[in-house]
C-alpha cells in the first residue's frame, strides 16, 4: 500500500521508503560485495561511501520530477536496510525499467520478489504506467526468478549484450503490461 505523504510502500514484511543520507554507510557496506557487483550493470567495485552519498542525493529531485523512483527495501519490524529497488519513468511511452539489488546476506528470502510486486503495483496504480520491464544477466538466474514470480514474462534475449569481467553475457528482457488500463 502506497502512502503518498510519506512516499512509502508497505507490504507484508517490508517498508519501501526513500533513502536518507544516514543510509549511505549501510549501502556502502552491502554494495562492497563482488557478488552484487558482478550481477549489476552500473555499480562500481569497490563501492566508496561517496558513491552512496551522491546516489542518494539524486533521489528527491528525480522523484519530484517524475524521472525515477528509488526506494530503500527495509524490514517492516526492525527497519533493517536489505537493499534497493528503483523504477525509471519514460512518460512519453508510459513505461519504466525496474531494477533492484539485495544484500547477499538476505538472498533467497523473497524480499526482492515482494518489493518487485509492490513496485509494479505502484507503477500501475499510482503512476499510470502501461508497462514495467526489467533485464538481468543470464549469469544471474536468481534475478530472473524474481521477475517470473512477480508476474513478468520473458520478451527476449539480447545475445552477448554486456561485456563485464572480461566476458560477454546475454541480457534477458522481461516485461509486464498493465491489463487494468
Amino acid at each position: 500500500m502506497y502512502n503518498q505523504e510519506k512516499r512509502t510502500i508497505t507490504t507484508e514484511r517490508l517498508i519501501l521508503r526513500p533513502f536518507e543520507l544516514s543510509d549511505a554507510g549501510r549501502v556502502c557496506e552491502l554494495c562492497n560485495n563482488y557478488n552484487i557487483y558482478k550481477s549489476t550493470l552500473t555499480l562500481p567495485y569497490p563501492y566508496p561511501i561517496e558513491c552512496a552519498l551522491s546516489w542518494i542525493q539524486t533521489h528527491e529531485d528525480n522523484f519530484n520530477n517524475n524521472k525515477s523512483y528509488e526506494f530503500a527495501i527495509t524490514d517492516k519490524s526492525t527497519n533493517e536496510l536489505y537493499g534497493a529497488i528503483g523504477l525509471s519513468n519514460k512518460q512519453t511511452h508510459r513505461h519504466g525499467e525496474l531494477g533492484y539489488w539485495i544484500g547477499e546476506e538476505n538472498w533467497g528470502k523473497g524480499y526482492a520478489t515482494e518489493a518487485t510486486k509492490a513496485i509494479i503495483e505502484f507503477a500501475f496504480s499510482e503512476k499510470n504506467y502501461h508497462k514495467v520491464y526489467a533485464r538481468y544477466f543470464a549469469s544471474n538466474p536468481g534475478s530472473g526468478r524474481v521477475m517470473q514470480k512477480s508476474g513478468m514474462v520473458q520478451e527476449g534475449v539480447l545475445l552477448q549484450h554486456i561485456y563485464k569481467e572480461n566476458k560477454f553475457d546475454d541480457l534477458i528482457h522481461y516485461g509486464i503490461l498493465n491489463t487494468g488500463v
